[in-house]
C-alpha cells in the first residue's frame, strides 16, 4: 500500500509542481526511499531467521536414548542442613524420574523420590512412610505450574513448552532469543502466563548450560527455580549434562521454603533393565501431601 501511495504522489505532484522543479527532487527519493525499506526488511527477515535457527539448534540437542541411568553423589543444602549422600538417577522418557538414595558404605537404601505423569511418590525408608500424590494434590508443583513434563525436560536439559509433552516445529516460533549478546551464551525465552523461562544456551553447540523459571502470583507470590548444567557427557551422537545443579525458591507454601540440590553423576549410561514400577511395602504408613517438600527434605 505504501509503495502505491509514493507512486501516486511521484506521479501527480510533479504536474502541479512542475514550475517549482520539484520534480526532479522527487524522482530521486523516490528509489533511494524504497531501497531503504527493501533493505530495512530483508535484514529483519534474516535475523528472524537466524533466531528460530539457533531455537532449532538447541531443540535439536535432545538426546535421542530412552534411559539415562547412572550412580551419583547427591547433595542437599536446606533448613540450615548439608547433607552429602551415594545415590542413583533413573529415567525413562515420558515415564519416570527415579532418584534414590543410599546409606553410605551399607549401601541400603534410605529413600526414594519418584516422578510419573500422574504422580509423585516420596518414600522415607527410615520412618517407613511415604507419600503419593497427584500433582494437583501437592501446592508447590500446582502453583508453580509444573508438570511431569516441565520437570522432565529440565532433567533432560531440553526445551519446553508449558501443556505439553514434546515440541513441535510450530512452537518454536513462540519462543525468543537474544543473538549476539555478551558473554559465551544466548538467551532463549518463554512467557507463559504467571510463569517466565530464560534458557541459556551456547552460542556455538546450542547446549543449554543454565535454565531461569520464575513464577509469579499476587495468590501464590513468587517462586525461581535456577538449573545448571556441566560435565556434558557422550550419549550415543548427543551431550549429557552428567552434572546439574538446581536452586529452588517459592513463597507459595506456608512458610518461604529454600533448597540446593546438585546431582553429580559417575557416569551416564542408557541401561533399560529396571523396573519403572515402584512397589510400596503394606507395612510401610501413608502420610499427608501437604509437606512433601519437608518430607523430601528430611530423607
Amino acid at each position: 500500500m505504501n509503495r502505491i501511495y509514493i507512486k501516486l504522489i511521484a506521479l501527480g505532484l510533479p504536474l502541479v509542481f512542475a514550475s517549482c522543479g520539484a520534480k526532479k527532487i522527487l524522482v530521486k527519493e523516490t528509489p533511494v526511499m524504497q531501497k531503504t525499506t527493501e533493505k530495512s526488511e530483508k535484514n529483519a527477515d534474516a535475523l528472524e531467521l537466524k533466531k528460530l535457527s539457533f531455537v532449532q539448534k538447541v531443540s535439536d540437542n535432545s538426546v535421542y536414548a530412552s534411559n539415562i541411568v547412572g550412580d551419583l553423589r547427591f547433595n542437599i543444602k536446606a533448613g540450615g542442613r548439608d547433607i552429602t549422600v551415594p545415590g542413583s538417577l533413573h529415567m525413562r522418557k515420558n515415564q519416570v524420574i527415579r532418584i534414590q538414595l543410599f546409606i553410605p558404605i551399607l549401601g541400603s537404601e534410605v529413600g526414594r523420590l519418584e516422578f510419573t505423569p500422574d504422580y509423585v511418590l516420596v518414600i522415607d525408608r527410615m520412618h517407613k512412610e511415604y507419600i503419593k500424590a497427584t500433582y494437583d494434590q501437592l501446592d508447590f508443583l500446582k502453583d508453580n505450574g509444573l508438570t511431569f513434563y516441565s520437570l522432565q525436560s529440565l532433567f533432560w536439559n531440553q526445551l519446553f513448552l508449558p501443556g505439553t509433552d514434546k515440541l513441535s516445529e510450530a512452537s518454536l516460533h513462540k519462543f525468543s532469543v537474544k543473538i549476539d549478546e555478551v558473554g559465551e551464551n544466548n538467551p532463549v525465552s518463554l512467557k507463559n502466563n504467571n510463569m517466565s523461562f530464560v534458557w541459556n544456551a551456547n552460542k556455538q553447540s546450542g547446549l543449554i548450560a543454565e535454565t531461569d523459571v520464575t513464577y509469579k502470583s499476587a495468590q501464590h507470590g513468587i517462586s525461581t527455580l535456577n538449573w545448571k548444567y556441566s560435565n556434558f557427557t557422550n550419549v550415543g551422537v548427543k551431550m549429557f549434562p552428567a552434572k546439574q545443579n538446581f536452586k529452588f525458591t517459592t513463597t507459595a507454601t506456608k512458610q518461604k521454603q529454600a533448597a540446593e540440590v546438585t546431582l553429580d553423576m559417575d557416569e551416564v549410561t542408557t541401561k533399560d533393565n529396571w523396573d519403572v514400577n515402584t512397589t510400596i511395602s503394606n507395612k510401610y504408613k501413608k502420610v499427608e501431601a501437604a509437606d512433601i517438600l519437608g518430607k523430601i527434605m528430611s530423607l
